[in-house]
This record gives C-alpha cells, sequence and structure tokens, in this order.
C-alpha cells in the first residue's frame, strides 16, 4: 500500500492554473493538481448559488490548506490505483469525476468572494 506524507499546497510560483500539491512517496516526489476551473465547479456546487466567478490562486491556495485532508484522501485514493489509472504517475491530476466519487465536501467557511464589476462574472 504506498502512502502519501508530507502532503502541503505549493504555494511558491509556477505556471499552472490550479492547485498545485506536493508529497511523498517514500523518497519519491509526487505532484498533484486540481485544475482552476475544478475548483471553481467544486466551490459552485458546495455555495449552491452559482455565482460563476473564477476563483484567484490566493483563494484556491487558502481553499486547498483548509481542505488540506479532504483533498489528500482523494489524490492518495487516485494515487494508490497505480500508473493504470494515472498516465502521467506519479503526477496525479484530479478531475472533478474523482471529487464526486469521494463524496468528499468542500469547506467554504474561510472562502471569501471579492465583489467584482460585473465584467469579470463568467457568462453561462
Amino acid at each position: 500500500m504506498m502512502s502519501l506524507t508530507q502532503f502541503s499546497v505549493d504555494e511558491g510560483p509556477h505556471s499552472m492554473d490550479g492547485l498545485r500539491l506536493v508529497a511523498r512517496d517514500g523518497t519519491e516526489r509526487v505532484e498533484a493538481f486540481v485544475g482552476r476551473k475544478v475548483m471553481d465547479v467544486w466551490a459552485e456546487s458546495a455555495e449552491h448559488h452559482g455565482g460563476r466567478q473564477s476563483l484567484f490562486r490566493d483563494q484556491y491556495n487558502a481553499l486547498g490548506k483548509l481542505n488540506l485532508a479532504a483533498i489528500q484522501r482523494i489524490v492518495s485514493a487516485k494515487y494508490q490505483r497505480g500508473a493504470a489509472f494515472n498516465r502521467q504517475h506519479p503526477f496525479i491530476e484530479v478531475l472533478f469525476s474523482d471529487i464526486t466519487e469521494s463524496g468528499e465536501a468542500l469547506d467554504l467557511s474561510e472562502l471569501v468572494r471579492e465583489v467584482l464589476p460585473p465584467a469579470f462574472h463568467r457568462l453561462t
């Protein structure tokens, strides 16, 4: 049974558009990623009002830290399925379907939504 340790949100500079996480499997460094669109949909599904306002990096990093245990369980479950289920093993990309299957709920209690001018809201 592979288990991930030292799980944390990567707050350093990176070019990925989403929540980047790092962990270790023994001595191997493992990266996990939750895309911004996936974080947006997860946040909207938890808020139930569908504001359709995209999250900013500091917001999804904060959400990642607040929900680290839940995200770690999702990532670990996908990681433990092995390379056959993760084309980019040991890189794990968390899809919204992985979140749905996990049944994990997103804690948004500390999410601060900035009020933006109407032009910034995504159109449906």
